[in-house]
């Protein structure tokens, strides 16, 4: 009788120890998918060229809300699909029209490739899915963001080293580097950038959520080519005016729906609240 106690105590335990087993496998699962995001990118280059390669990051917002209706059961409404359209569509505009047509991506024979849009189509897959299961792994495991950077990181490496090795890479690789110690500053630099990025991308996706951080990205998209031609006084086009114009308005008239939503919510359960003062006095 005195071991009966003890029954829940274990089976909780058991428990927990499960979660955490689901838990860590969910952060592979993830080290994976952000392995084949970076070699994806890598081989959609050799297909198609650069602008066209930014141009598909601008359409991360609908993916993520497909994943995000899959994976997470989330009921998005029209206007939220509306929204994300248009601005996928303005980020378009600006990309597809610049001022001077000779480094238009519609000038570039190679982005016609099948295989350069199939890899595109899969980089916009696994980066929905990505930064979805990350907002499931916080909501659902109660995760820190920085175990799960550390997991997901340690895992991406065992499976780059794996690629390395299988493809007898590995051995030209410690060679370049010998050859080139410059190259390790170089390196070391980016690594600690990405490192430091992924904290504020874990940081945003855990607060928010995945929808607000693809939101984020495809406003930095348009906003660095905007101060890239401001810094160096590239000519806009009036379609690229029209881009920018289409995009932040429907930011802002996202923004604005969003706190008249709140204001009326607010102001629907206020006299709620007053009405038995009002009785009492």
């Amino acid at each position: 009788m005195a071991d009966e106690p003890a029954l829940p105590v274990a089976a909780g335990r058991d428990k927990d120890e499960r979660r955490r087993l689901m838990g860590r496998c969910a952060l592979a699962v993830v080290g994976i998918m952000s392995t084949l995001l970076v070699y994806g990118v890598l081989q959609a280059l050799k297909y198609v060229s650069f602008p066209v390669q930014t141009l598909a990051k601008c359409a991360k917002m609908i993916p993520v809300m497909i994943w995000g209706t899959i994976i997470m059961k989330k009921k998005y409404g029209g206007k939220d699909y509306f929204f994300a359209v248009i601005v996928t569509m303005g980020c378009s505009l600006f990309i597809l029209y610049p001022a001077s047509m000779d480094v238009s991506p519609l000038n570039k024979g190679r982005e016609s490739t099948v295989w350069g849009v199939s890899l595109m189509l899969g980089y916009l897959g696994f980066d929905g899915f990505t930064s979805t299961f990350q907002d499931k792994l916080f909501k659902g495991y109660e995760m820190e963001i920085h175990n799960q950077i550390f997991y997901t990181t340690m895992c991406s490496c065992v499976i780059s080293l794996s690629g390395l090795i299988l493809q007898n890479h590995l051995l030209p690789a410690v060679d370049f580097m010998v050859r080139h110690p410059d190259c390790f500053y170089d390196v070391l630099i980016l690594s600690t950038v990405a490192t430091a990025s992924q904290f504020f991308i874990s940081y945003t996706i855990r607060t928010f959520g995945a929808l607000t951080f693809a939101t984020i990205m495809t406003t930095r998209q348009l906003v660095s080519i905007l101060l890239s031609c401001v810094w160096f006084v590239h000519p806009l086009s009036w379609m690229q005016w029209v881009g920018a114009a289409i995009v932040f308005g429907a930011l802002y008239a996202k923004t604005f729906s969003r706190n008249k939503t709140q204001k009326a919510m607010v102001a629907s359960s206020s006299p709620q609240g007053s009405v038995p003062n009002a009785a009492n006095s």
